[in-house]
């Protein structure tokens, strides 16, 4: 069975027990089921990210000791040119290759002065060898240092999220068992978080990202959105304004992907809000733009809520979906001299404004 007729198959399933667009149940959810199922999707994707930290964490330890290992080759290896380094280094110091150069001053003649001349050259020549040699194998030590030092706090950063996010599953699922404790009918409460997981984890996430990657891609072609609305830039004090208009830019989008013809962009004040229903899923995803300067100026779209089926996804997978799919885009695409320094949300209207960076 495929994904797209898993898809129908189980939206029809769950249409008893899920918000979807047609209710079939004469009675809606009550609102503590509302909150249990609410916070069994939550502790589904909080687990999906103790998964993920924990395989990052594998990682990360198997490279540090990779790291390691080499540091402590490097260490072996570097001990021979240190001491040859030294020795060139001591000679000059202690007047050594002086003498050299007192020796081809005082040649008695031509013929003399050129054999000195070449010996004195290769001399040269290999103490700088010799010396380059350890410089570049004390960089290149530092640089594994440096990487060793910024992998261990990663780690340890991770170690703290682990810890953070098991706590938030534990509590999660400490209200879940209280609630399955209290319910009139906790068999009918059990059956709606497994249908809910089963939904979730074969069709929900998979179709989510979808919508993201079709945004991302759509984006990514946001410089042809000028070549089409030409009026959309403006010049201003010196600078120029960029206005998108909430029609227009549901009109690009469109143009873009049939996917997002199921989908509406509004701009309110300060935030964009996207809704759009297909097959029994329901999406909405809100968030706001701002300038960004690292790592190049950008409109950096950040996502501050979406709501899959009337439940709110956890701050994790927010921050999975911005991480994994870029809804911003690149003033310099548009217009290679300028870049952004504003960007605010009007009703109806996004604007950007723009300085020359020449």
């Amino acid at each position: 069975m495929n994904r797209r007729t898993t898809a129908l198959y189980l939206s029809i399933l769950l249409a008893s027990v899920l918000l979807l667009p047609v209710k079939t149940s004469a009675a809606p959810m009550s609102a503590e089921e509302l909150k249990v199922l609410q916070e069994s999707l939550s502790i589904v994707e909080l687990d999906r990210e103790i998964t993920r930290i924990e395989e990052e964490q594998r990682q990360t330890e198997q490279t540090i000791r990779e790291l390691e290992r080499q540091l402590s080759n490097k260490d072996e290896e570097i001990k021979d040119s240190r001491e040859q380094a030294g020795r060139r280094l001591a000679a000059y110091y202690m007047g050594e290759r002086e003498s050299l150069l007192s020796a081809l001053l005082s040649a008695n003649s031509l013929k003399d002065f050129l054999s000195m001349l070449d010996y004195y050259q290769l001399i040269a020549e290999r103490d700088h060898y010799i010396l380059n040699k350890y410089k570049t194998e004390y960089a290149a030590i530092e640089k594994t240092k440096r990487k060793l030092d910024r992998l261990s706090g990663e780690l340890g950063s991770m170690k703290e999220s682990l810890v953070k996010q098991r706590t938030r599953v534990a509590a999660l699922q400490q209200s879940v068992d209280g609630s399955l404790d209290t319910s009139a009918d906790p068999e009918k409460l059990k059956a709606m978080i497994e249908e809910l997981t089963v939904y979730w984890q074969n069709v929900g996430l998979y179709e989510i990202r979808r919508y993201f990657k079709e945004l991302s891609a759509a984006m990514a072609e946001f410089p042809d959105f000028l070549q089409e609305h030409r009026e959309s830039l403006a010049s201003d004090n010196g600078g120029y304004v960029l206005t998108v208009q909430e029609k227009d830019l549901n009109d690009f989008l469109h143009s873009r992907s049939d996917l997002l013809k199921n989908m509406a962009f509004v701009f309110e004040d300060e935030r964009i809000i996207a809704e759009g229903r297909r097959e029994g899923l329901e999406l909405k995803v809100e968030g706001t733009y701002t300038v960004e300067q690292e790592p190049q100026n950008s409109i950096t779209f950040h996502v501050s809520r979406i709501i899959f089926n009337g439940l709110e996804l956890p701050d994790t997978t927010r921050t999975e979906l911005e991480n994994d799919f870029d809804l911003g885009f690149y003033p310099k695409k548009i217009v290679p001299f300028v870049e952004a320094t504003e960007a605010s949300i009007q009703k109806g209207t996004l604007i950007v404004k723009l300085k020359l960076d020449l």
